[in-house]
């Protein structure tokens, strides 16, 4: 655990908010705090308390203060390029939870089985006890979630995060019609609807920064120029600052040393943004490209850096262009259900509230996150001369996909 106290929450956000550097560890206690407001609050509901035995709440609350121990610096940033041979951070953490210091804690002092504890982080849920806590671990309104766009927004110096009414929405909390997942009464509506939206400008405006994305696009081609000489079972176990020093020794004297350097060095040379493509900008170019698979970035990158090299007249490193773009896995969808007791009736948040039905029907992650080509400085104004950005990005695909 002291380890997370070393890991930064959110990466490389503090490029451009630098008040964000608060740490995992911190998030973690915030989420073991809301573990036990949720419990207080769902204690009182008749059908949470036949299903949930005390026992039950007491392996939510140790998978609640656990839940992110299997997390490695910049990770979100590294699982979203889906390499072969990566594991999710919550696969990871099993060992950690399985043996050792831990694994001996849960049993001897909690009289909790760590194979329960990894079964509700990792697994699928197999009944319905393990359903409902596991919508309270993961779901639309989850203790998380609940945490880290409070936390995240207060650090970044920003108040998108902090626009809803915690304490109504927890002071809402029910179970849903078929009484295997969170859902929450009519009082809560509108703190839900805050909720969703704060979601929604976060990653707008923070988490989906175009400066933060360039710099998440440089270490994500470095990692995955690096990745194969690495221990990563070793390198996950590190905190910040000894897992860029192991990057950068890995990196010395490659492509990757450059866009390293320009991260973590004493200078920043955060990449520049060429061209910015969405659902609603240039959505010919966006539904291409969006949610390709990271190796297809990469050879799309390496051929519109081989074709913009013809145009200008000098070469192009392949690694001095960066596509970013959407992850193949998409953000979770904000279906939750709202309890109307005079009429003893559920409907969806997405019923009774258009932000939210918009939100819903139309995805989330095609509004906030963009298809973005980076370049380097080096490079940038040359680019500019490109007679016809269309006739290269045509160029470019036709050569990805061939």
């Amino acid at each position: 655990m002291r380890r997370l106290s070393r890991v930064s929450q959110l990466g490389l956000v503090s490029l451009v908010y630098p008040g964000a550097c608060h740490s995992r560890l911190e998030h973690s206690l915030g989420v073991y705090r809301n573990a036990l407001m949720y419990l207080k609050q769902l204690a009182a509901d008749e059908r949470f308390t036949a299903v949930v035995r005390p026992g039950d709440g007491e392996m939510f609350i140790a998978a609640a203060l656990l839940h992110d121990l299997g997390h490695w610096p910049f990770c979100h940033a590294i699982e979203d390029i889906a390499l072969p041979g990566v594991p999710t951070h919550e696969l990871f953490a099993n060992s950690f939870l399985l043996e050792g210091e831990i694994a001996d804690t849960l049993r001897d002092d909690w009289n909790i089985q760590p194979r329960d504890v990894t079964a509700l982080l990792s697994e699928k849920p197999r009944d319905t006890r393990q359903r409902i806590l596991r919508s309270m671990l993961s779901g639309p309104i989850d203790i998380d979630k609940m945490d880290y766009l409070i936390r995240d927004s207060l650090h970044a110096g920003v108040p998108y995060g902090r626009n809803f009414d915690q304490q109504r929405l927890i002071g809402s909390l029910c179970l849903n019609q078929t009484g295997d997942g969170l859902a929450i009464s009519h009082k809560g509506r509108t703190a839900a609807e805050m909720m969703v939206f704060s979601r929604y400008v976060m990653f707008s405006e923070v988490y989906w920064h175009h400066a933060v994305r360039s710099g998440t696009a440089m270490l994500q081609r470095a990692f995955y120029l690096l990745h194969g000489q690495l221990d990563l079972d070793q390198l996950f176990r590190l905190t910040d600052q000894p897992w860029i020093d192991q990057l950068l020794a890995a990196a010395r004297g490659s492509p990757a040393e450059e866009l390293l350097g320009g991260l973590f060095g004493p200078t920043r040379r955060l990449y520049k943004r060429l061209a910015e493509f969405s659902h609603f900008q240039e959505r010919q170019w966006y539904e291409r490209i969006a949610r390709q698979p990271y190796a297809w970035l990469v050879a799309a990158s390496e051929a519109f850096a081989a074709a913009a090299s013809r145009q200008i007249g000098r070469r192009i490193a392949p690694h001095e262009i960066l596509f970013d773009a959407p992850p193949v896995k998409r953000e979770v969808e904000f279906h939750v259900e709202v309890y109307f007791p005079k009429e003893n009736v559920y409907r969806t948040l997405a019923e009774v509230s258009p932000a939210v039905h918009t939100l819903a029907t139309r995805q989330f992650d095609d509004f906030v996150k963009r298809v973005r080509i980076f370049v380097n400085p080096r490079v940038a104004e040359d680019l500019k001369t490109v007679s016809s950005l269309d006739s290269l990005m045509e160029e470019t695909l036709k050569a990805a996909v061939a």
